[in-house]
């Protein structure tokens, strides 16, 4: 018989020893660091599952530092546009007060910080965080407003807004300070007031003749351009009976000059004496008082609507394409409203020539086509109002401004100037609407005075060659608020952009600015009613009104921005909790666990070291 070499089992024994040491070693390791193994080989099974975890943890760290930088540049907006809203409110309260002491530069103390306050908010609107402009758009990397100096006062190329002002008061007011009127007698008994220029967008424009004058004839207003005339008739009317002419201002308010007949001694005012020996002298004192009535609203409330076109003219730098004011067939031929048909027979109120079926209109490619009844779709009843036109216009361009008729005149309005173009098949009818060749594009504001002496222009032209464009950062279409986006989870973004020409910010940024750049001559008899009616009309643009853009509607959409970041930020916090849990549990080595199998091994090796102590010392004697 063989006996097995008692080297060979001392080999095995030995080979069972290194691999207890190296578990201990492990396990040892595995207590130190609480991980499974140092390598992924050595994690099990579900190293699969950490492996995905951390890549989600990793997502979840990057939209943290997304979530950070973005509220960042959040409450630096805020924090501007609540400096602006204390603007506004600092402006608006020095506009409504009544002091009108006027210092040497023909300016009050309201008026003083207005210009102030312009500077300021200028700078606002510049805020930066880190190299990132907050009012430009997605021109971040543009300043979003020019220097205040130079929005007022121009450069050495281009005309600011204090330039823009006093030409569109010249050729507001006219040669004779009348408001483009003019006055004429053309009877010993009569009284006749026109307009200096048919279709012209400067002065005051004749609304409406009222009287009561007894025995008297009231004639328009009608015509072209539009004048009315009144005729005593060679008699006196009674004390008490009145002549009341309304009229259109450049902003669109009402002036109205009211004069009533008056036999005391002295002549009232607002009165026009009546001469019961010679009613020819009645004809030239109404002539006289209508005179003076005229010119004293000229000089005072159309001054003030004036600057308040200006500021539109330089700081509304929507796109729009302004046709030239147009008259329907009514009899007399009054200017176009958003009432007034496309066609229809005459004297309807209608253009002429108008559109019939079978014209179209083709809006940036797409084709309105007109019918003569039961229009759907892309179609046009030849009987529609202009109302109607335009709101399909808008519906094709996606205007987020309207197109309006005002004073006669169409003004489509786009977001994207560049893009706009209009033609049609019957060019006549778009002449009728005031749009003298085809195709309608976009002209883009700053708005000027046509020409020289601006006292007797007949025209706006675009100015954008020769004025500051107070607004230097992104000018495209859509919202402000899209032009900065963020991804903040998974499948949720974050819209946080804001523009400085957003139109509670530019309207805003426009009143101040007219408060501030506009003076009169202090020793000027109109100079206390040119700054109220200027103050009033500054208060209500400063007023919130409904339906327009407010600055806490930006700061609205701004905090539903961080709320939602908010509750992504929750939700990720707990997803961070889960995805941890699930990777210590794939990874992580419990300590008591360990512990256990430590002591086990131990057991087990010191064991082992004792059968191999026993071997080492047996010999064959020993073993026999």
């Amino acid at each position: 018989m063989s006996i097995s070499s008692i080297n060979y089992s001392s080999s095995v024994l030995g080979a069972q020893i290194r691999n207890i040491n190296q578990q201990l070693t492990d396990l040892s390791t595995q207590l130190a660091t609480g991980k499974l193994s140092q390598n992924y080989s050595g994690m099990g099974t579900n190293e699969g599952f950490a492996i995905a975890g951390r890549s989600q943890l990793s997502n979840i760290a990057a939209y943290t530092d997304t979530i950070t930088n973005v509220n960042v540049n959040i409450n630096l907006a805020n924090t501007a546009l609540q400096s602006l809203t204390t603007i506004r409110n600092t402006v608006q309260t020095g506009s409504a007060s009544t002091a009108q002491d006027l210092n040497v530069n023909g300016q009050t103390v309201a008026q003083n910080t207005a210009a102030s306050q312009f500077g300021s908010m200028v700078g606002v609107l510049n805020t930066q965080s880190g190299n990132r402009y907050l009012f430009s758009g997605t021109a971040f990397n543009t300043q979003s407003v020019a220097n205040a100096g130079d929005i007022i006062n121009g450069t050495t190329t281009q005309a600011g807004f204090k330039t823009v002002i006093a030409e569109r008061q010249a050729a507001d007011l006219g040669a004779n300070g009348m408001g483009r009127l003019v006055q004429t007698q053309p009877t010993p008994s009569s009284v006749r007031v026109s307009e200096d220029v048919a279709g012209s967008p400067f002065g005051m424009k004749i609304a409406a003749v009222s009287s009561t004058l007894t025995g008297a004839t009231v004639t328009g207003p009608s015509g072209s351009p539009v004048s009315f005339s009144v005729d005593l008739n060679g008699l006196n009317p009674n004390d008490g009976d009145k002549l009341s002419v309304q009229f259109t201002l450049p902003d669109g308010t009402t002036g109205q000059v009211d004069l009533t007949a008056s036999s005391a001694t002295p002549t009232p005012i607002g009165s026009f004496a009546i001469d019961a020996t010679t009613p020819g002298n009645t004809a030239t004192n109404l002539n006289t008082a209508l005179n003076t009535a005229i010119t004293k609203l000229a000089n005072t409330s159309l001054v003030a609507a004036s600057a308040i076109t200006a500021g539109d003219n330089f700081f509304n730098t929507a796109s729009s394409a302004i046709g030239a004011p147009a008259n329907n067939q009514a009899a007399p031929p009054a200017p176009v409203s958003g009432a007034t048909a496309l066609s229809g027979a005459s004297p309807s109120n209608s253009i002429s020539p108008g559109f019939v079926a079978g014209d179209t209109i083709t809006v940036n490619g797409t084709t309105l086509t007109f019918v003569n009844s039961g229009a759907t779709g892309n179609q046009l009843n030849v009987g529609d109002s202009i109302q109607t036109l335009m709101s399909k216009i808008d519906q094709i361009t996606g205007t987020s401004k309207p197109s309006t008729v005002h004073g006669g005149s169409i003004t489509i309005n786009t977001d994207d100037a560049a893009s706009l173009n209009i033609t049609t098949s019957n060019s006549g009818a778009l002449n009728a609407l005031g749009f003298g060749s085809t195709p309608v594009t976009a002209t883009q504001p700053p708005l000027r005075v046509g020409s020289s002496p601006a006292s007797s222009a007949t025209m706006l032209v675009n100015g954008s060659a020769n004025t500051v464009k107070w607004y230097t950062g992104n000018d495209g279409p859509g919202s402000p608020r899209s032009t900065a986006m963020a991804r903040v989870d998974d499948s949720v973004t974050v819209q946080y952009g804001a523009q400085a020409n957003e139109d509670a910010i530019r309207q805003q940024l426009q009143a101040i600015a007219v408060f501030g750049t506009f003076s009169t001559s202090p020793t000027s008899q109109y100079a206390g009613g040119q700054v109220s009616a200027l103050s009033l009309r500054v208060t209500q643009s400063l007023t919130k009104q409904p339906g327009q853009q407010h600055i806490e509607d930006i700061q609205t959409d701004l905090a539903m921005a961080q709320n939602t970041m908010k509750d992504a930020g929750t939700r990720q916090t707990q997803a961070k909790a889960q995805l941890q849990s699930i990777i210590d549990q794939a990874e992580s080595a419990s300590p008591d666990q360990v512990a256990s199998e430590l002591l086990s091994l131990q057991n087990a090796l010191q064991a082992s070291y004792q059968v191999t102590s026993k071997l080492a010392q047996l010999s064959l004697v020993k073993f026999l």
